[in-house]
């Protein structure tokens, strides 16, 4: 953008040159932020270890599960409805594939101030609701959110254990169809954990997540 002609404008009006270039600044600010949230962990990238607090009060790591072969991080809440709209689809992928190794980790990322009904308390009341039969996590910081690169709920990173490090498989949606599963023509996470099992590359490895935005901290 050529700011020459705006700034110049009005040469004698400093007040309103500042004002621009302070607009600018903070334009340009929101920009790199929501960049920066926009990136993170990509097919093929090492995912970190993390340690977050279970709804039944204990910290809880990736290390934690020795025989896993990888995981489903499904970064998810409690009142958006696209996240409720994937519940039994969530519980039905840890049910399937927990036992061949690719357990179900649930994360709530989201800011309880911004959204009370995400609050730890209500995390645990929706837990015992749904009778989730796999952990769900608090990320209160938003660090670990911050570092997968994670924009919405529910949004999906598939990882894989290779030489003992974690790398990711897959990152985007379950499915292409959040309202009704019986519509749903590709499945993308049940897909990719079949590919890995069989040994084979995950074909599509990146899809787009449906649902609602992440309430960050300000």
């Amino acid at each position: 953008m050529d700011l020459e002609p705006l700034l110049n404008k009005n040469p004698n009006n400093m007040k309103a040159q500042r004002f621009l270039l302070s607009l600018l600044l903070c334009w340009g600010l929101a920009t790199l932020l929501w960049a920066q949230r926009s990136t993170g962990l990509q097919p093929g990238d090492e995912a970190p270890d993390f340690e977050l607090k279970n709804v039944d009060g204990q910290l809880v790591s990736l290390a934690d599960y020795k025989q896993a072969k990888g995981f489903i991080i499904v970064f998810t809440c409690n009142h958006c409805p696209f996240a409720k709209l994937y519940e039994d689809r969530i519980i039905a992928l840890h049910n399937k594939y927990a036992p061949k190794g690719f357990p179900v980790v649930a994360i709530n990322p989201n800011d309880a101030t911004k959204q009370p009904e995400d609050s730890f308390e209500m995390m645990i009341q929706r837990a015992q609701e749904k009778s989730f039969p796999y952990v769900y996590l608090q990320d209160a910081t938003q660090e670990i959110a911050r570092t997968y690169g994670a924009a919405r709920t529910p949004h999906v990173w598939i990882l894989q254990k290779q030489d003992n490090k974690l790398k990711v498989a897959y990152v985007g949606g379950i499915d292409n169809s959040p309202e009704d599963p019986a519509n749903a023509t590709e499945k993308y996470v049940e897909r990719a954990i079949e590919e890995l099992l069989a040994g084979r590359v995950v074909s599509k490895n990146t899809t787009k997540a449906i649902g609602c935005t992440i309430k960050w901290r300000n």
